[in-house]
């Protein structure tokens, strides 16, 4: 009599913990961490461009010489995109997923309407489709040129900036979205706090003061650049 064999194996600890709520909401909160860093990063770099041409151009090529001669030319750069890469599609994904999973657990309407929630808590579905959207553009206008205004210049990134903000659309598309990731950062810095266990009833009030000052600096620090291409301050 053949003996049965067992061909049922337990997950792996990264299964589990990509298959649970609670797994899915801690990449979240770790992936957003990650991008909210490059972006207080990405707005002190882009805000270079008050002290003139040769000081943001040569910030442009830094980024690219950064880590030589140990690194080869771009290698750091291309490590902080594939990075990056990965953070945006663990977030979306998960994003994605968790909002799924929220509409199959409560197919019904409720009968007795919640509290509204707050306007960034509202829009987060919506401000990260636009992020999403915008990242997309903002690759194709800045990085690879293809729907670049005026002719893309390699090497220029200065010249690069100013042709992109002196269009109504490139103003129009950078603002909005600028003004959804504001949003986004006030709500999601709060709850990734929440999430990685970082709130408790004393430091509630210190988050949501992180968060709001945070989101408030994002959106002033990368708005004043088309503000500033606009009035002439910058050209």
């Amino acid at each position: 009599m053949a003996l049965a064999t067992r061909t049922d194996r337990r997950p792996s600890m990264t299964r589990t913990l990509w298959d649970s709520s609670v797994g899915k909401k801690t990449i979240m909160a770790v992936s957003g961490l990650i991008m909210l860093l490059y972006l207080v990063v990405h707005m002190i770099g882009n805000l270079k461009i008050f002290f003139g041409s040769g000081e943001f151009n040569h910030y442009a090529h830094w980024l690219r010489t950064m880590g030589e001669p140990f690194l080869h030319y771009e290698w750091a750069l291309w490590i902080v995109r594939v990075v990056l890469v990965l953070a945006v599609v663990l977030h979306a994904v998960s994003a994605y997923q968790l909002s799924r999973r929220d509409i199959r657990a409560r197919p019904a309407k409720y009968v007795h309407k919640k509290p509204r929630a707050g306007y960034a808590t509202r829009t987060m579905r919506w401000g990260g489709i636009i992020l999403a959207l915008f990242i997309v553009w903002h690759i194709l206008d800045l990085t690879t040129g293809t729907v670049h205004s005026g002719g893309f210049q390699s090497g220029h990134p200065y010249q690069n900036v100013i042709d992109t903000f002196s269009t109504w659309y490139g103003n129009t598309i950078y603002i909005v979205a600028m003004l959804a990731l504001g949003l986004h950062v006030q709500h999601g810095f709060w709850s990734a706090a929440q999430t990685l266990g970082a709130g408790n009833a004393n430091r509630d009030r210190v988050l949501k003061t992180i968060a709001n000052v945070l989101a408030l600096v994002l959106t002033v620090g990368f708005i004043s650049v088309p503000v500033a291409v606009m009035t002439g301050v910058v050209s």
